[in-house]
């Protein structure tokens, strides 16, 4: 505070559960002016919205709602603007979870968030290599093919189509850890707790949004 932003207007979900706050001072740091919100006009208005979120999906998805914020989310998710899910944020775009039944996701990325199968311990709370499958993909254009970033999950994302699917990971199987389609992403690491793997990647989506990438409003 006390200097005037010159980047790109970042809406940052607010809707008052967990640690919102470490993805809100990445983008800060990387000259966005990123803003916490959960004001509709704000997210309307501004040129990105990034969906963070931390805990449980049924939890998130219900906190979501109180705040009367579902309608403004998917407004922003299918208006062609970027847009980021990290972490349950990630997985509050598919459209159910295991983790809680009966709660209905935000169904941006058409598929079930499953739990991470077979013996591992659970949560995976590690560094871990990522595969980019594509990485033409603006997050990770310049970076490696296999960058490190950091997770905490005992869940991850299937979706119905696998093109959606950019990045895995190895962690006792092959687990899906970053989605596009269009101008929507989302990523189950925590790149905001990633060093310099995970400021590369912002700096890709804030670079991106601050050249008004735009993509075909997601259906």
């Amino acid at each position: 505070q006390g200097f005037a932003m010159t980047g790109p207007l970042i809406a940052v979900l607010d809707y008052g559960i967990g640690n919102l706050h470490s993805a809100h001072k990445a983008l800060v740091r990387l000259g966005a002016d990123a803003r916490l919100t959960d004001d509709p006009a704000l997210i309307a208005g501004a040129a990105a919205v990034v969906l963070p979120g931390v805990g449980s999906f049924g939890a998130c998805m219900t906190a979501l709602r109180v705040r009367h914020l579902e309608e403004p989310v998917l407004d922003a998710a299918r208006s062609g603007r970027p847009f980021l899910g990290i972490c349950v944020g990630m997985q509050m775009l598919f459209s159910a979870s295991e983790e809680s039944p009966g709660v209905a996701g935000l169904g941006v990325v058409p598929g079930v968030v499953r739990w991470i199968p077979g013996s591992v311990k659970k949560p995976q709370m590690q560094w871990n290599m990522v595969d980019v499958g594509d990485r033409s993909d603006p997050l990770f254009v310049g970076l490696d093919r296999q960058p490190w970033f950091y997770f905490v999950h005992s869940l991850h994302g299937v979706p119905d189509d696998d093109g959606a699917v950019t990045a895995t990971c190895e962690y006792g199987s092959t687990l899906n850890a970053a989605f596009r389609i269009g101008p929507v992403a989302a990523v189950q690491f925590h790149p905001e707790k990633s060093a310099s793997w995970g400021l590369a990647l912002l700096s890709n989506f804030v670079g991106d949004v601050a050249r008004g990438r735009v993509g075909a409003a997601v259906s």
